[in-house]
């Protein structure tokens, strides 16, 4: 890490992200409401959790587009919805920044679980490819997942994103599982957390 709070990844641009910002670490209570979100299927706390990922993105930030991250179509199929969408949706409503579901899963991967940082890039290489007819020159996306771990995943979804033109992509997630790699707010902030530009 350096100062700035960036690993050697990013520093050498190989996380295909410019950005990313954490509501929280992925425990206690958080982890919690994310579980009763996307495993038990408590739709309706896709607003207020939007809320918590609104608190933790810089006023300065613009962007073109929100990004939901996409699913196989096996895995939506059994979880009935893709969180991200829903999340994507309610940030959307709270901004104002149209929602594009530009990213598609093109197959299936195994769980990125108990995997190295190596292990999992290589896992998702090539797992994303932008839709047919999708224009994003030129355009500021903003990638919306529920949890970050490596970075792994939103690293090769948003190279797929800037393969296709756009200009940038910044992911925003609820929760990080790295705790090494979180950089604290301000006390004035709350228990928001937010990482820039971290893997």
């Amino acid at each position: 890490m350096d100062e700035q709070g960036r690993c050697a990844l990013c520093r050498l641009g190989l996380n295909g992200f410019d950005g990313a910002y954490t509501f929280g670490a992925y425990e206690g209570a958080l982890r919690r409401l994310i579980h009763l979100f996307k495993y038990d299927g408590i739709r309706t706390l896709a607003g207020p959790l939007a809320e918590f990922m609104l608190a933790a993105l810089p006023r300065q930030e613009r962007f073109d587009a929100i990004v939901p991250m996409p699913l196989h179509w096996r895995r939506r199929w059994q979880r009935g919805f893709n969180q991200a969408k829903l999340l994507a949706e309610a940030v959307s409503r709270r901004t104002g920044i149209p929602v594009l579901e530009a990213a598609r899963r093109r197959r299936a991967t195994p769980p990125q679980a108990g995997l190295s940082h190596a292990e999992r890039r290589r896992n998702v290489a090539g797992a994303f490819t932008v839709r047919p007819r999708v224009r994003l020159e030129g355009r500021r996306l903003l990638l919306i997942d529920d949890v970050f771990t490596t970075g792994a995943t939103a690293g090769a979804c948003a190279a797929a994103l800037k393969r296709a033109g756009a200009e940038r992509v910044c992911l925003l997630a609820l929760a990080r599982t790295d705790r090494r790699l979180i950089q604290l707010s301000p006390p004035a902030a709350g228990i928001r957390s937010a990482a820039m530009g971290a893997s």
